[in-house]
């Protein structure tokens, strides 16, 4: 029978993707170097190194970067608890989701390495010694050779937390029958939501098998706040994992609320404590008085406190009334505006937010957060959440119902496996 011109197209795939990987690598190693960033571990990519072989079942679960993995947390515990007879392989496809790989779970997984480079004879080297029972891919990491391998040797291969943004889905429906011989190779398909599940079943996976399974980034839990800073009959604005700069531009925004709302509180937490100095120094120079909580100081006595402690600020986002996410007008990339919103608390950002695009695109959809581009676009969003009260409870409730209509994950493919493996 004659082959498709995408089962050509795959053949052709695989055969020059060794040749790619060895002429491309050096090229982006080269432009790493120049951005004083570390190469790229190729021979653990092409599994060169030694791996340890696994004799046991095993589950085997990847999250390509820093987002991903952190989005596993909870499943990862979970799998420890309801599966201890299975080993746990962790995979990342970045230096950064590697170290944070080993940082989180160098005690709960049994082995943790770099996800194989999409050649075949590596994806067949790297599954015939891991020997998965089953593997779990976070987010869409569509893999032709690895997916093809898994189909063959008759490992069940799912992509869990599956979305595709509204960028990449124009991209993928231009190729869609060569996406479509891909995806037939995944056992299933679980999505983030209704939309990411029309899509892919658009896109050619069977609809049999594409459900949705919630977010799994949203699977935190509320932190119990046992501390009292007095913000009984004030309004608070917390600030939370701010960076060099950012500090001045929320004091200069908080200066210009202060001066219609008489009762408005700020608690300013900065990521690293190793800038307390300099944290100081700005708030000095703009004239502004201010306590430290590891001097116990409350609002009672103070407008502005800093956040001096450590491992305090996710339970303080709920004595907030609005947070602002920092690393967002420092062009670090953000940080998780969930620890805040899981209070119901509407979260302002500025606009670098590379590091959560997937969950502002959620949170925007829902009118639950705000990214704004510079300094009064913050002023004007803060200002209409602090005076308007009705428009201040509408974004709360939007924040509770974005919550409940994302969380539910975790049970789903906790379920799953267990179908997989009874």
């Amino acid at each position: 029978m004659a082959k498709t011109f995408e089962e050509i197209c795959f053949d052709i795939y695989k055969s020059i993707t060794p040749k790619m990987v060895k002429s491309v690598i050096p090229i982006i190693d080269y432009v790493r170097k120049l951005k004083n960033k570390p190469p790229i571990p190729l021979r653990e990519k092409l599994c060169e190194m030694k791996i340890p072989t696994f004799d046991e079942k095993v589950i085997m679960l990847h999250g390509v970067s820093v987002g991903e993995i952190q989005s596993l947390e909870k499943l990862i515990i979970r799998i420890k608890l309801d599966f201890p007879d299975y080993k746990l392989v962790i995979t990342t496809g970045t230096v950064t989701g590697q170290q944070l790989a080993f940082k989180k779970y160098g005690e709960l997984a049994d082995f943790i390495t770099y996800f194989p480079l999409d050649v075949y004879e590596s994806c067949k080297k790297f599954v015939d010694t891991i020997k998965p029972s089953v593997v779990l891919i976070a987010e869409t990491e569509l893999w032709p050779n690895f997916a093809y391998v898994c189909k063959e040797k008759n490992i069940p291969i799912y992509i869990i937390n599956g979305r595709i943004s509204d960028k990449s889905y124009p991209s993928y429906c231009k190729i869609r029958n060569f996406v479509k011989l891909i995806l037939q190779n995944y056992t299933g398909i679980f999505c983030q939501s209704e939309l990411d599940k029309d899509r892919f079943i658009l896109l050619g996976s069977n609809p049999k098998n594409t459900l949705v399974m919630k977010n799994l980034k949203f699977e935190i839990e509320k932190k119990v706040c046992d501390i009292d800073l007095g913000t009984q009959n004030t309004k608070l604005i917390v600030a939370g994992s701010t960076h060099t700069g950012e500090e001045e531009i929320i004091l200069k925004t908080y200066k210009q609320l202060r001066a219609k709302v008489i009762d408005l509180k700020l608690l300013l937490a900065p990521r690293h404590l190793t800038r307390l100095e300099e944290v100081q120094g700005v708030l000095k120079k703009l004239g502004l008085r201010y306590g430290l909580r590891s001097n116990g100081d409350t609002f009672e006595n103070n407008n502005i406190i800093i956040l001096d402690t450590l491992g305090e600020l996710a339970k303080l986002y709920s004595i907030a009334d609005i947070a602002y996410i920092g690393g967002s007008f420092a062009k670090i990339g953000g940080h998780n505006p969930l620890e805040a919103t899981i209070y119901s608390k509407p979260v302002v950002s500025g606009p670098s937010i590379k590091n959560f695009r997937d969950i502002y695109s959620i949170l925007q959809k829902a009118q639950a957060a705000f990214v704004v581009k510079d300094e009064w676009e913050l002023y004007r969003t803060l200002e209409k959440l602090v005076l308007n009260n009705t428009y201040y409870d509408e974004i709360s409730a939007n924040c509770e119902k974005c919550f409940k209509d994302n969380q539910g994950a975790l049970e789903f493919i906790i379920k799953k496996l267990n179908e997989i493996f009874n």
